[in-house]
C-alpha cells in the first residue's frame, strides 16, 4: 500500500519504492534515540528563554543605530544573552564576524603575544585555520609569522593523549585549543566529558594556562557547553547551528571577560572594544535564530543518525558509529571511491530547497588544501546548518553530512543520495 507521501515522492522526485522502503526500515532502528535528542532539545529551548527573559529583550532592542553603532542596546542584550546561554563572563556577537574561522583567529589574535606558546592537543585542526596558525601555506599575519610557537599533539586512536600534555607544556605556553568537531578527520566529535576531564588535566599542571575550545558544529549537542566545564573562550559560527537557519550571517565569541575584552580590541580597536560597530539591522535575526537553535540543531542531529544507520547498513564505514554518542552534527561516511562522492554529495544537492538544479563539483576552496566538492543548496549561502555535504577530494574520500533544517528535508536528501548512488550502478540494496 503506498500513501500519500509515498506518491508524490515517486511522482515528483523520481524515487522508487524500493529506497524508501528501505529507509523507512532502518528508520525504526533509530527512532528511540530521538527521545534522548528531544530532552537535550527541550532542556536548550528553556535554557535559550531564560537568556531572553533575564535581559528583558524587548520589541525595541530590535532597531539599531548608524555610524559608530553607539549606544545599540539590542547588540549588547545579544551579547548578555549568549554569555548567559553558554554561562560565560562575557560574549561578542557580530555579524561582522565572516565565519568560524574568523571567530577563532580573532580571539587566537587577541589572546596570543609574540613568544607566547599555542599548543593544540587535538591533533592538526581543521584545514581553514592551519593557514591562520602558520603549519600550512605562507598568508600574511599568521600567528608563526607574528612570533608565536605552535605545536600539537597527536590523538591516540582518535582520543586526547591526556598522558603527554605534560610533556608539551612549556614556560611559554598561554593557550590550549581543543578542536570539538570532527572536522575533516576521521574520529568522532569530543563529547562534553571528555573536554572536561582534558580541561582538568590541564589545570593541574597550570591552572593559568587558557583553554579555548573550537566550538563550531557542537553547540547544543549536550546539556553543558565547554564553558562549564571550565572552558576560557568558545567561538563558533551563525550560520551554523547557533544561527537556527535564520542568522545571515557573524559569529560568537565567549568566555572570561578579561580575554574578551582583548578580543574585543582586535574587532574593533583598542580602546573601542565592544562598544562599538554596527548590527546593521541584525539583531532580531541573530536572536530568532538562537531562540530557533535548539529545535533546528535537534533535526540535524536526527538526520545525521539516519544518514549514520541507512550507510552502515549498507557495510560502510560511518563517523560516528549508530551507538555512538554525539557531539557535532556531522555525520562522515568513507565511500572509498571519488564516483560514489560525487553521487552522494549530487544527491544532498538534487533535494535542495535553493539551486537544485546545479550540479556541485569538486573545486579549489580559500583556506584548504585539497580540492572540495561542497553540496549547499542553503538560503544562506554556505550555511551548514542547513542541508549540506562536503568533501575534500582526497583519499580515503570521506563525504562529511551536515545540517538539514527538518528531519523530512534530510530523509529528501537520503533518498536522492541513495538514489543517484543506484541509479550509477554504485551501490545495491
Amino acid at each position: 500500500m503506498i500513501n500519500h507521501t509515498e506518491k508524490f515522492l515517486m511522482d515528483n522526485f523520481d524515487i522508487s519504492k524500493e529506497v524508501i522502503d528501505f529507509v523507512k526500515k532502518e528508520e525504526n532502528y533509530i527512532i528511540n534515540k530521538f527521545k534522548k535528542i528531544d530532552e537535550i532539545k527541550e532542556f536548550n529551548q528553556y535554557k535559550v528563554i531564560r537568556a531572553m527573559h533575564e535581559v528583558k529583550l524587548g520589541a525595541t532592542d530590535f532597531n539599531w543605530t548608524t555610524g559608530y553603532g553607539y549606544n545599540d542596546m539590542g547588540r549588547e542584550k545579544t551579547e548578555r544573552i549568549y554569555s548567559l546561554v553558554f554561562n560565560s563572563e562575557d560574549a561578542i556577537v557580530r555579524p561582522t564576524i565572516a565565519s568560524g574561522t574568523h571567530a577563532l583567529s580573532l580571539a587566537l589574535n587577541g589572546i596570543l603575544l609574540p613568544g607566547d606558546h599555542l599548543l593544540s592537543i587535538t591533533g592538526t585542526p581543521y584545514d581553514t585555520l592551519q593557514q591562520v596558525i602558520g603549519i600550512e601555506g605562507s598568508e600574511a599575519g599568521n600567528l608563526i609569522e607574528m612570533g608565536v610557537k605552535y605545536d600539537e599533539i597527536d590523538l591516540i586512536n582518535g582520543k586526547i593523549d591526556l598522558s603527554s600534555i605534560e610533556k608539551y607544556i612549556k614556560a611559554n605556553t598561554k593557550l590550549i585549543m581543543i578542536q570539538r568537531s570532527t572536522g575533516y578527520s576521521d574520529r568522532n566529535a569530543f563529547t562534553i566529558e571528555e573536554i572536561d576531564e582534558a580541561i582538568k588535566k590541564i589545570k593541574t599542571i597550570n591552572e593559568n594556562i587558557y583553554i579555548m575550545v573550537d566550538n563550531c558544529y557542537g553547540e547544543f549537542l549536550d546539556y553543558k557547553e565547554p564553558t562549564e566545564v571550565g572552558a576560557d573562550i568558545i567561538a563558533g559560527s551563525l550560520i551554523k547551528n547557533p544561527g537556527g537557519g535564520i542568522a545571515i550571517s557573524g559569529g560568537y565569541i565567549a568566555g572570561k571577560e578579561k580575554l574578551i575584552e582583548r578580543i574585543a580590541n582586535k574587532l574593533t580597536a583598542p580602546g573601542l572594544g565592544k562598544d562599538s560597530g554596527l548590527t546593521f539591522g541584525k539583531t532580531r535575526n541573530i536572536l530568532q535564530g538562537l531562540f530557533l537553535a535548539p529545535l533546528i540543531t535537534s533535526e540535524a542531529v536526527k538526520g545525521a543518525l539516519l544518514v549514520g544507520q541507512v550507510f552502515s547498513s549498507l557495510g560502510y564505514k560511518v563517523i560516528p558509529k549508530v551507538d555512538d554518542e554525539r557531539s557535532d552534527i556531522i555525520q562522515a561516511i568513507e565511500f572509498k571511491d571519488p564516483k560514489k562522492v560525487k553521487a552522494f554529495c549530487k544527491g544532498i544537492q538534487d533535494a535542495a530547497a535553493v539551486d537544485a538544479h546545479f550540479t556541485p563539483i569538486a573545486s579549489e576552496m580559500p583556506g584548504y588544501e585539497n580540492e572540495v566538492i561542497m553540496a549547499s543548496g542553503s538560503f544562506i549561502e554556505g550555511s551548514s546548518i542547513e542541508l549540506s555535504a562536503d568533501a575534500p577530494m582526497r583519499d580515503p574520500y570521506y563525504a562529511y553530512y551536515q545540517g538539514g533544517l527538518t528531519y523530512s528535508h534530510c530523509k529528501l536528501g537520503i533518498y536522492k543520495s541513495l538514489s543517484n548512488l543506484i541509479d550509477d550502478n554504485l551501490i545495491r540494496i
